[in-house]
Order: C-alpha cells, then structure tokens, then sequence
C-alpha cells in the first residue's frame, strides 16, 4: 500500500482543528476530514455558551421554571459526566463556575473585587442541580458552562466518527486536546507537542500517544500580573479566584474528556496536593510548575520514527 499521511484545516469551536490520516486517496481523506469537521461543528452549534440558539443557553433561559427542561441523551450523558468528575474533585470541577467570567476578563485585564465574587458564589454548585426524569431543574439565576468539556467531547466524538468509517490510523488535535483514531502504520506512537504556558510555539515537551486522548489545561496564553501578583485563568469554584498551584499539567486517558477533566481538577489544586491527584490516578502525565521545572512519567524520552510510507507528506495542512 502507498500510504501517506493527509492533513487537513479548519475553524471550530473557538479554536484551529487539525485532522490527519494515513491513507492511499487524498479524496478519501478530504471525504472523511469533512465529516468529522461536520460532527464537530454540530456539537459547536448544539451546545456552545456564544450562541443565542444553542442548547446551552435554552438550558439556561430556563433556570428557575419549576417544570425544569427535557434533554436528550446525548446531553444527559454529557452532564452525567459533569456529575462524575464534579464528585471525584470534591466539587472543584464545576460546570456551574463559568458565571465567574462575569467579573474576570484576562483579555483586558480587569481583576474583580472581592465583592463583585462573593455575588456570584451562591449561583455556584454543580449539587444544586436536580432532575425529574429526563428534565434538568436549574435553580433560578444559576447557568451551565459546558465549553471545555464539549471540546473534548467532540474531539473523541470525531476520533470514532473516524474509526466508524473505516479509518485505521490518524490523529485529531483541537487547539492542543487530541484523540487517536488509531496508531501509525507502523504501529508507533504519534509523538505530541506540549506548548510552553509562556508561549504556545514553543514546545517544552513530548508525549507518546497511541490510542485514547491527551488534553492539556494551564496558563496559555491566560495570565494577568498586577502590582507584583499573578493571576491565572483557572478559576476555583470554592472561592472565585484563580488557584495557585501548578502552571500547565497534559494528561493521556482512555478519552480526551477524561483526559480533560483529570487535567482541568489538577490544576485547581495546590501544587503538592495537584502531583499526588496525578500520581494517584495511574494515568500518563507531565507537568510544568510555576519555576519552569517539568516532571512526570508521561515525559517522552525518544521520539518514535515516523511512519510515512512516501515523501509526500507536507507540513501544511490542507484548508477544507
């Protein structure tokens, strides 16, 4: 077989996806990379907090209705995952937190006073939600956020997509979250970049991904300093300020989503407290702590061959 490795481009979900595959046809590839786009912007569009239209924001128009809404399963899947890992971290991952960028802008910046937080805190609290069969019960003035996890979710939603129509080797990345479809020809990892906080285009290293996802969570791009204090974009739930522990943690699970959570509660937690979560979850990590050291036994000591079987691989992906 003359396999070569396709890649391809494009906007989704706030963020650059880039899809790549072994495969003999580069119409092929197109085929498939434009159906796994078309499931990713469906999840986009059902469930993004930036559209009026979405089912998130209809969720939260209908906080407070005490006949509460119906969800389909797909949706009440998503929020049973929510509750797992809401309940793993001891409630420091909250999908009902997101109402804190109300009063936290690191665009700007803008840091919040203690006053403007402690108005938000009581419409936090994953706990608080309840259902009636399949209708969720949204107390009043409270909202869900499900942006980072429906990242995930549509990258490992794709990777089967993939994997369902025939794709035996290839690999998603959606602005740094991956999902394998399935290993190289040669069967060897795909060897994975991790950003530097500091600056995205620098990796500061590398892991080997074979099958499930890696997500990484941590200062990119997102840290604000003012009068000598540093303030990060991950904001605990508990207190509404941004936790001061570790700088950016990458995590390989069996999904992307796992991945994701496990990454997202690690760095809610102080920095001794966040290296025991990770060692204590038996998964592949690396992390990076505030004075640039970098640990963990998911580090990658040599990288694997690529497994290109001709040279027409190229280094830009193709725009869909």
């Amino acid at each position: 077989m003359n396999l070569t490795l396709k890649r391809f481009g494009f906007p989704v979900l706030r963020s650059y996806c880039e899809v790549q595959f072994f495969e003999e046809s580069r119409i092929d590839a197109k085929q498939y990379a434009r159906r796994l786009s078309a499931e990713m912007l469906r999840i986009d569009q059902k469930y993004s907090r930036f559209r009026r239209d979405s089912l998130t924001t209809e969720i939260n128009f209908s906080a407070g209705n005490e006949l509460g809404i119906k969800l389909d399963k797909e949706t009440r899947d998503l929020l049973e995952k929510a509750a797992h890992y809401h309940a793993l971290s001891d409630g420091l991952y909250d999908i009902t937190a997101g109402i804190l960028w109300r009063v936290w802008d690191f665009d700007k910046p803008r840091i919040p006073s203690q006053k403007d937080i402690d108005a938000l805190l009581p419409r936090i609290g994953f706990d608080r939600l309840s259902w009636r069969g399949a209708r969720l019960l949204l107390p009043a003035r409270m909202e869900i956020d499900l942006t980072a996890l429906i990242k995930r979710y549509a990258v490992d939603a794709a990777a089967r997509l993939a994997r369902d129509a025939g794709v035996r080797s290839g690999l998603i990345n959606l602005g740094g979250d991956f999902a394998v479809i399935g290993p190289q020809p040669s069967g060897d990892a795909w060897p994975v970049g991790i950003a530097d906080p500091g600056n995205p285009q620098a990796v500061v290293a590398k892991m080997a991904l074979t099958r499930g996802g890696l997500a990484s969570s941590g200062d990119y791009n997102k840290l604000v300093e003012r009068e000598g204090e540093q303030y990060r974009c991950v904001l605990n739930p508990r207190t509404g300020w941004p936790g001061s522990g570790l700088q950016a943690v990458s995590v390989i699970a069996d999904a992307c989503l796992e991945a994701g959570a496990m990454a997202d509660i690690a760095m809610l937690k102080e920095t001794d407290a966040a290296r025991a979560w990770l060692a204590d979850s038996g998964l592949a990590y690396v992390y990076r702590q505030t004075d640039g050291e970098i640990a963990g036994p998911g580090l990658m000591q040599s990288e694997p061959a690529q497994a290109t079987e001709s040279s027409e691989e190229t280094n830009t992906p193709e725009s869909l």
